[in-house]
């Protein structure tokens, strides 16, 4: 836990620093009317009170009190302004991170997990650590000068309050792996029904349909109790520990009571000093009980911590050497690939596509198309073989340098809520106003844009959902087009339009692939007969190349395929329409 505190502490040393300085002072003004009152005891056991130093003793508490006020507010403000600045400086860290890790990483994680590290586990870091954090320094300043104190008044009566602590801290300390071992499944089973539920509300469409709402749609239900059971043990489980860490301090204090009251009737202990074991000696036991329950709760932060550590100390993707290539073909030599420690994706790949042409890849679903493009886009690294643009290999060229030479166009398109105007500016941040209406002339959105009534202004709702397929194709391709990038990557994007959309993605794809290297993930085989060159590929292998032709006259799986989407091109239902004619009729 103390690693953990301090790594987080990096991001606002100066602020914890003054912190804790404001805390232990504030520990020093809570402590201090104690003494204060134990003066003006003992000051009135005297033969001859001195009442002019009883008054100046309590106007002193007075003056501690406006102090404690002013020591307070500014230990609070310190606390919380450097929690909440270091909860900042966390999620921007965060931030950055995430952008510098390969897709692999995204790959072995769950989107929702990911986004509850960023947003819950940093606020509970947040919430506890700004009061938690607070109340435990208190606890032990308070307790060691309260020790020592007593310790000075009377060693044997401090002796036996101090055994109380001996025994009460394994307590906490066991309570506190309690509280890490369940508050563990808490957190999975919290991250588990925040994707259930956020899968609900994304599938509510189809969960309606199937009459699946309610307590029907088992996932969310199952998760909701799950939580529900998790968030009773990590609460219950631990709090009959810390309640007998409660007694055993109830216990000693009697027994505290006891001997003090057998050394009085021996006369070896006065009545200031056994007073004052009665009014201080049980406040000993405050600032522990205060630690018996924030410890557990500091302990549970600890949980959420070592997720976001565990996600800043991932290991980024390799840098390189920051080269840029000076042409633009793309060379696969013996490439092997498997997502983390599965099957291979890829087998033993290997083609050249040349600057200005086009490559189209074709094959089965899970032949490893997609994977190629996302190679060449250095989303993963590749442990065998080699892959380079220009003679460059990607591992010599940073992700960013990679990134700036590739634009994609894919058949799901993902839109910020966002006007379509700077939903189409992320393709290049610099470019004015003219460019930008430039490109959406030649990617058809204007088409559609103008029908609007902001125009290029409107906002598209999450995701897009406010645009059709069609019209989110057009702003990606518009996007592509203000990148003016020299590779273009296409995976099928007009597989799932109408014909007319087809038509306006079609010319908009055009106008973007002239005089580029372009890659083209192909479904529809029509679509890709002038291609420069065509890959098919089979279970992760590549099995026959060449143009359309001349893979026809293989008759190989180009050949199935072919034939088989020719065959399909006019089908159409026969007997169910057969007989809703003849009820009809």
């Amino acid at each position: 836990m103390i690693r953990n505190i301090l790594y987080v502490f990096q991001y606002d040393k100066p602020g914890v620093i003054r912190a804790v300085f404001w805390e232990w002072v504030h520990g020093m003004f809570i402590a201090a009317p104690s003494g204060i009152l134990l003066v003006v005891l003992w000051e009135l056991f005297e033969e001859v009170p001195d009442i002019q130093m009883i008054w100046i003793t309590i106007g002193s508490m007075a003056l501690l009190f406006r102090g404690q006020i002013y020591v307070a507010k500014k230990a609070m403000l310190s606390s919380n302004l450097t929690t909440y600045e270091m909860g900042r400086k966390i999620r921007l860290a965060l931030g950055n991170k995430l952008q510098k890790l390969s897709l692999g990483y995204y790959k072995k994680r769950d989107p929702g997990d990911l986004a509850s590290i960023v947003l819950q586990d940093v606020a509970n870091f947040e919430n506890i650590f700004g009061h938690s954090v607070t109340n435990i320094t208190n606890a032990l300043f308070g307790t060691v000068i309260l020790s020592a104190f007593l310790i000075f008044i009377d060693w044997r009566l401090a002796t036996t309050l101090i055994v109380a602590l001996s025994i009460a801290i394994p307590l906490i300390r066991f309570s506190k792996w309690l509280v890490e071992k369940y508050g563990k499944k808490h957190i999975r089973a919290r991250n588990a029904t925040s994707a259930r539920f956020l899968e609900y509300v994304q599938g509510i469409r189809y969960i309606k349909s199937y009459g699946m709402t309610g307590e029907r749609f088992r996932s969310l239900d199952k998760a909701l109790v799950d939580l529900r059971k998790e968030s009773i043990r990590v609460e219950a489980i631990p709090g009959p520990v810390i309640l007998s860490a409660g007694v055993v301090f109830e216990v000693f204090f009697i027994l505290m009571i006891w001997l003090a009251l057998y050394y009085f009737t021996n006369g070896t202990l006065g009545i200031p000093t056994f007073i004052a074991f009665l009014i201080i000696g049980y406040r000993l036991y405050e600032p522990m009980k205060i630690l018996m329950v924030e410890y557990p709760i500091l302990s549970y932060m600890n949980v959420s911590l070592r997720r976001v550590i565990e996600v800043l100390e991932s290991k980024e993707q390799e840098v390189g050497k920051n080269l840029t290539p000076q042409s633009y073909d793309i060379r696969f030599e013996n490439v092997d690939f498997s997502y983390t420690n599965e099957k291979k994706v890829l087998t033993d790949i290997s083609f050249y596509a040349p600057a200005n042409t086009m490559t189209a890849l074709v094959g089965p679903s899970g032949s490893g198309k997609t994977t190629i493009t996302a190679l060449m886009a250095r989303f993963w690294d590749i442990r065998k073989g080699k892959i380079s643009i220009g003679g460059i290999s990607l591992q010599d060229m940073s992700p960013t340098t990679v990134y700036g030479l590739i634009s994609e166009v894919f058949q799901d398109v993902y839109l910020f809520d966002d006007s379509i105007y700077n939903n189409i500016r992320i393709g290049n941040p610099h470019a004015g106003a003219e460019k930008i209406h430039q490109v959406a002339q030649k990617a058809q959105v204007l088409e559609f844009a103008d029908t609007l009534p902001k125009g290029l202004n409107t906002k598209v709702g999450e995701g897009g959902s406010k645009l059709s397929g069609g019209q989110k194709q057009r702003i990606s391709i518009a996007r592509a087009l203000l990148k003016d990038a020299p590779i273009v990557l296409l995976d099928e994007a007009t597989a799932s339009l109408d014909p007319e959309n087809e038509i306006y993605i079609q010319d908009a794809i055009s106008e973007l692939v002239k005089h580029k290297t372009v890659i083209v993930i192909a479904h529809k085989l029509a679509t890709i007969r002038q291609a420069d060159n065509i890959l098919v590929l089979d279970k992760g292998r590549l099995i026959e190349s060449g143009k359309h032709e001349a893979l026809l006259q293989q008759n190989g799986l180009y050949t199935k395929l072919w034939t088989t989407q020719q065959k399909s091109v006019g089908w159409k239902f026969t007997s169910h329409l057969k007989t809703f004619n003849e009820d009809v009729s």
